[in-house]
């Protein structure tokens, strides 16, 4: 039986314990928080083999330097002098090309096809209750500048095999009777879903803490003991812990972990806020997002969450509020007869989205470290990554074939 220490206790980590307790490995999850504070508990929700384009992508440059003029606006990056930063967005630049996309595309269709595969039969399985709801996503636009790109989009999906449906804003209405709905029209995916996330990580928790794998909360890592081409030990606040294996699944801090390894791991923190309303007369039906806006509005738990901004600030997660102004401002662009009231900075999430410089994650083997797995960089796909995240790193550790080609993954391809 393989001992594995997995660092990091968000929706990676998580689920990459799952799939490791099936192939019969003895499991710690190592988290330097509390496991109720993690990056996915706020997520959007939504699982969608729709986003198949990745963030560097032609043009998304010239948008980011607009949005940049507005302390509202969906992204921002925060100027610094950091070497890091420089680094990740001359790669970001470098690889904002047609020729990226066209690679990429067939990464994240499959990535994603998997993901949403072992979703739905998590959600057979019942172990536990995470609301899976496959309802589809509206991608909402309110002009014809926004239809251009997305009837260009819904192309590109559905030549990769991804269907998307261009809908005329009656159609939308047609599809949203309780509330009213001012857009110009929508691009339809019916085969993305959505969750809720904070019962899909309070139920993996529970799961995997009566499956026998055990949690070190508050305990964050100091240094790793190296022999040879293998980690013997993490050495933590809490004492040092010896693995045979060793997954880095640390998110927006995986950077400064691989960096004790010698793995430089391009790798920037993106922010993103969202906040909860639950006092609506009337709900939306099918998770969305505003395209516009940059925001997003997904039906969980009785109410509504809406959630946005990208806001490049390394691992700083205070709050902006003008940033949550800007999403809040949003709704009633799309929806104006929603009331929701604007929320209390206490009541604002904020979470630290790991964001790789060409829109793919890390998957895959540390270098020379024949023992060492880096599981991070899904940006804004964390929550829908998930599973096949979990199911891959899996795979890695026990020598299995995987369930899908990872090259294009590899966490030393910018080395």
């Amino acid at each position: 039986m393989k001992s594995v220490g997995i660092v990091g206790g968000g929706i990676s980590g998580l689920f990459s314990a799952y799939y490791l307790l099936e192939y019969g490995c003895e499991v710690t999850v190592i988290e330097q928080g509390s496991f109720q504070d993690g990056c996915s508990f706020g997520n959007a929700g939504m699982i969608v083999p729709s986003h198949i384009i990745p963030l560097a992508q032609p043009g998304m440059i010239t948008k980011g330097m607009r949005w940049m003029l507005s302390y509202e606006s969906p992204f921002y990056v925060k100027p610094r002098l950091n070497w890091g930063l420089m680094k990740w967005g001359y790669l970001f630049w470098k690889h904002s090309t047609e020729a990226h996309v066209h690679r990429s595309i067939p990464v994240l269709r499959d990535l994603s096809l998997l993901s949403r595969q072992l979703f739905q039969e998590l959600a057979m399985r019942g172990d536990f209750d995470f609301g899976w709801q496959e309802k589809g996503l509206f991608m909402l636009f309110k002009n014809q500048e926004t239809r251009h790109e997305m009837q260009e989009e819904a192309h590109v999906a559905n030549r990769a095999g991804i269907e998307a449906q261009v809908l005329s804003s009656q159609e939308v209405q047609a599809m949203e009777p309780d509330v009213q709905v001012n857009v110009e029209g929508a691009v339809y995916y019916p085969g993305d879903a959505h969750i809720y996330p904070n019962q899909l990580m309070d139920g993996l928790v529970a799961y995997l803490k009566n499956k026998g794998v055990r949690f070190l909360e508050n305990h964050s890592v100091k240094d790793f003991a190296v022999q040879g081409n293998s980690v013997k030990s993490v050495v933590t606040s809490g004492g040092t812990f010896s693995y045979d294996e060793i997954v880095l699944a640390a998110g927006a801090w995986s950077p400064e972990l691989s960096e004790k390894l010698g793995v430089s791991l391009p790798l920037q923190g993106g922010k993103g806020y969202s906040f909860f309303t639950s006092d609506l007369t009337n709900n939306i039906r099918i998770p969305a997002i505003m395209l516009e806006a940059r925001a997003t509005a997904t039906p969980m738990g009785g109410g509504l969450r809406f959630a946005g901004t990208l806001e490049v600030a390394g691992t700083d997660r205070s709050v902006n509020m003008s940033r949550v102004k800007g999403i809040h401002n949003s709704i009633n662009q799309y929806y104006p007869d929603l009331k929701v009231p604007f929320p209390k900075e206490a009541d604002v999430w904020r979470g630290l989205r790991p964001c790789s410089p060409d829109g793919l994650p890390y998957i895959g083997r540390a270098g020379r470290f024949s023992n060492v797995i880096l599981a991070t960089g899904h940006g804004m796909m964390g929550v829908s990554l998930g599973p096949a995240t979990g199911k891959l790193v899996s795979e890695l550790v026990t020598n299995q074939p995987t369930s899908m080609a990872l090259p294009a993954l590899d966490p030393l391809r910018f080395s």
